[in-house]
Formats: C-alpha cells, structure tokens, sequence
C-alpha cells in the first residue's frame, strides 16, 4: 500500500524556517517523480517545487525560489522542502505527491498519490 504522509508543519513568524518532510512508502523512489503543492485560504492548489526521480533535477515556482530547497534522503524514502524566510503568504496547507516518472514532472495533475497535508502558518 502506497503512503505519503507529511509532518513538519506548524506556526513560524515572518523570516522564520520551516522543514517539511514527506515520508513514502510503497513506492520505489528511483522510479519515481516527487512534487510539494500548496493550498492557501480561499485559494486553489499552487505547485511549489518539484524533484526527479534521480534527484538531479528540481524546479521551483517563482514565489519561493531562492528560499525554498527541494531534496530527498539517502536513503531516498523521504522528501523534504526546507522553507527559509518565510512570509505570510506562504501559509497554506502543503501536500507532497507522487508518482512514477522518469522525467521531471511540473503538473500537480500529473500526479496521482498524494499524502494528507500539514499545515503551516506564518504570522507574527
């Protein structure tokens, strides 16, 4: 059985840092094609970033490059979104997704395992 479940999240003020973490199980990752997509109040899904499936490829959505860092672990069963300052914007409920790929994959629709989401909040 497939699983993503992400932790991580919580209160931070503006400036502060937040690492999110998605563990996967049920997948082989070097098969597969990760993505962190997010969902502010009132609003719609926005993808954040995305990785490959060997790591070597990562792409960022313009309101979080240069602060936000996309990786996964050595042992590649958990992806990670590192969130530096951080500002009130990005609170929102964050969702990591899967699926199998062999290309770097933008699209949250070409995604079809997706993990509960954690919430993060970003305010004084």
């Amino acid at each position: 059985q497939v699983q993503l479940v992400e932790s991580g999240g919580g209160q931070v003020q503006p400036g502060g840092s937040l690492r999110l973490s998605c563990i996967v199980s049920g997948i082989t990752f070097s098969n597969t094609a990760m993505t962190w997509v997010r969902r502010a109040p009132g609003k719609g899904l926005e993808w954040i970033s995305s990785i490959n499936k060997s790591g070597d490829e990562v792409a960022y959505a313009d309101s979080v490059k240069g602060r936000f860092t996309i990786s996964f672990d050595d042992t590649k069963t958990t992806v990670y979104l590192q969130m530096n300052t951080m500002k009130p914007e990005d609170t929102a409920v964050y969702y990591c997704a899967a699926d199998y790929a062999d290309l770097l994959l933008l699209d949250p629709a070409d995604f079809g395992l997706w993990g509960q989401g954690t919430q993060v909040t970003v305010a004084s």
